[in-house]
């Protein structure tokens, strides 16, 4: 049996892998800003389950979150940094404070709560970290510009995270989704005010949001089965470290990768002209 702290469970990924991780019979630390929300998730399972108030945001909470889980679990094997939000708008058109308010929670609340749980795994020597990412942390989309850019913030501190704490004999896990019914593109997402659409970007981040808003809770994307494979994941003897989630994410990811070997063995003479003669005497080797 494993302890589990997951935060933003009061819907979506986070609260359907709330219950399959409690199904499975772990000790979850079940966290949401609002904690009513996530009553009927810990119903009949007792003990195992500890509720707390969190946003992510605010340092002191987190502490005082992860402190409680050590004095009832005796300490936190896996984390999972799942709260996020989303926000709609070209980068020209984006409201600074929404987007410094995404910042915030998607990518610095995610970076408080591992360093406060890492101490401890690292006492311990064993330990993951699930980060959740997207399918846009790998590429980007008009209208998501500053969304992809916490995401892709997310995916470059994971992977510098596993390069130094594997060695410690921890590990560190990015989930990447596609579209899936979680609300994201639905009340959870916050936009570009229509007095503020530039109309130079209509065709590009209009139509990208509007097919957003259209297409939320019709994702072909399962939370409850995302859910299962993290879980399976997670206990897995040899895990990844990115999980791509849905079949929309696989093929976006292997269109991603076909784009950028193109375009690199394309201009793959020019970019090797930038280093100096290889018979060049003064050349320094590193």
């Amino acid at each position: 049996m494993k302890t589990w702290f997951i935060t933003g469970c009061s819907s979506g990924f986070g609260r359907h892998l709330a219950e399959e991780v409690l199904a499975r019979g772990h000790q979850v630390v079940v966290t949401a800003r609002n904690v009513n929300r996530c009553t009927p998730l810990v119903e009949g399972v007792g003990s195992r389950a500890l509720v707390l108030p969190l946003d992510v945001t605010d340092h002191a909470q987190a502490g005082t979150a992860v402190a409680a889980a050590h004095e009832a679990f005796g300490g936190i094997d896996v984390l999972v940094n799942n709260a996020g939000i989303g926000y709609f708008g070209a980068v020209e058109e984006s409201a600074e404070a929404e987007v410094r308010r995404m910042f915030e929670i998607n990518v610095f609340g995610l970076c408080h709560l591992t360093r406060a749980v890492l101490p401890g795994m690292r006492a311990r020597r064993t330990g993951t970290i699930v980060n959740f990412s997207t399918i846009g942390g790998l590429r980007s989309f008009p209208c998501l510009g500053y969304y992809n850019a916490t995401k892709f913030a997310v995916e470059g501190l994971s992977e510098a995270l596993w390069q130094e704490v594997e060695p410690l004999g921890l590990r560190v896990l990015i989930v990447e989704p596609g579209p899936f019914r979680t609300d994201w593109a639905g009340r959870s997402a916050e936009q570009t005010p229509p007095t503020d659409e530039i109309a130079d970007y209509a065709n590009t981040a209009g139509t990208q949001r509007a097919a957003l808003r259209t297409n939320a809770g019709r994702e072909p994307g399962d939370p409850r089965r995302a859910a299962a494979a993290i879980a399976s994941t997670v206990e897995a003897r040899n895990p990844p470290h990115r999980l791509l989630l849905g079949g929309t994410a696989y093929e976006m990811a292997m269109h991603k990768l076909d784009e950028l070997r193109a375009e690199f063995t394309n201009w793959e003479p020019l970019t090797r002209s930038a280093d100096f003669p290889v018979d060049d005497q003064s050349l320094i080797h590193l």
